[in-house]
């Protein structure tokens, strides 16, 4: 079925290092009962798999790559690899990509990040993450200070609570109007992403309070940004590119499988997807005729 003659939109919430682990608190701080939120999204979550069947434990610029492009990335390059694309995964990415594809559909894809940068198109290509490389390709540039401002993107943090270190003068924000934020940038695009990577850095940091802090803003803005998904034609996707978090007696990635929520329009056609690299195809049926 062609969805060419609706008004299908997708909001998707990419969640680095956020995988589906035990269901002992003790050990999963995201079954943790102070994140009753968290909890629900994971139940209704179906498990696939980050290792793509490469040996290692899966890593973020291969995994990403992987989600965003519907390629398995670990077995194209040999290896999983961390951190920042290297060039061969970059002209990957550049090639691949989820956004350059819906663009050749006809749709409009939008990244609601924003950058603190004076110059949104000439971020240094040694600090281009999967999502910046796909962003930069596809729209030629990224949200920044103006659109955080003005209400049209959401800082990586949510609240804006890092942003005073790097020259942000202005107020925090709650989680919950962060949200409402990205829902009013995701209604006007077809189909928008925004990546939050606290996570994976807390999991990483082995502070609990950490993260507590990042888990419990997230128990504030997914319920809002997930509402996404109960309105007509809308579907609201939320992915990780690997575990971490969820398993507080190691500070490195894990190799469990990490949750795809789907929520609303066709949501049905992500409960049978294997892997990472199924996830962008999956997308893009619901734009091709």
């Amino acid at each position: 079925m062609s969805f060419r003659d609706n008004d299908l939109k997708i909001l998707f919430v990419f969640i680095d290092g956020f995988g589906i682990g035990s269901d002992d608190p003790s050990i999963n701080p995201l079954r943790d009962p102070r994140f009753p939120n968290l909890g629900k999204m994971l139940d209704r979550a179906h498990p696939i798999d980050a290792c793509l069947g490469v040996a290692g434990k899966p890593q973020s610029a291969t995994g990403q790559a992987s989600l965003l492009c519907g390629v398995n990335a670990p077995l194209a390059m040999g290896k999983h690899i961390e951190g920042f694309p290297p060039p061969r995964l970059k002209e990957l990415i550049e090639k691949e990509n989820l956004f350059s594809k819906l663009r050749k559909l006809g749709r409009d894809p939008t990244f609601a990040n924003s950058y603190w940068i004076d110059d949104p198109f000439n971020i240094p290509p040694r600090r281009q993450s999967v999502t910046t490389v796909m962003a930069l390709a596809a729209n030629g540039g990224v949200r920044h200070k103006e659109e955080l401002m003005s209400g049209k993107a959401v800082n990586h943090d949510i609240t804006r609570w890092t942003m005073h270190e790097r020259g942000y003068d202005g107020p925090h924000i709650s989680e919950e109007e962060a949200a409402g934020h990205l829902l009013a940038v995701a209604a006007e695009h077809d189909v928008t992403l925004y990546e939050y990577f606290i996570t994976d850095r807390a999991g990483h940091s082995g502070d609990p309070e950490q993260v507590f802090q990042c888990l419990e803003s997230l128990e504030k803005f997914l319920p809002v940004a997930a509402s996404f998904g109960e309105q007509p034609n809308r579907l609201f996707l939320l992915c990780s590119d690997h575990g971490n978090i969820e398993d507080c007696t190691v500070r490195s990635h894990t190799m469990n499988p990490v949750p795809l929520v789907a929520i609303g329009q066709q949501a049905g056609i992500f409960q049978s997807l294997e892997n990472l690299a199924d996830v962008t195809p999956a997308i893009l049926s619901l734009f091709e005729t």
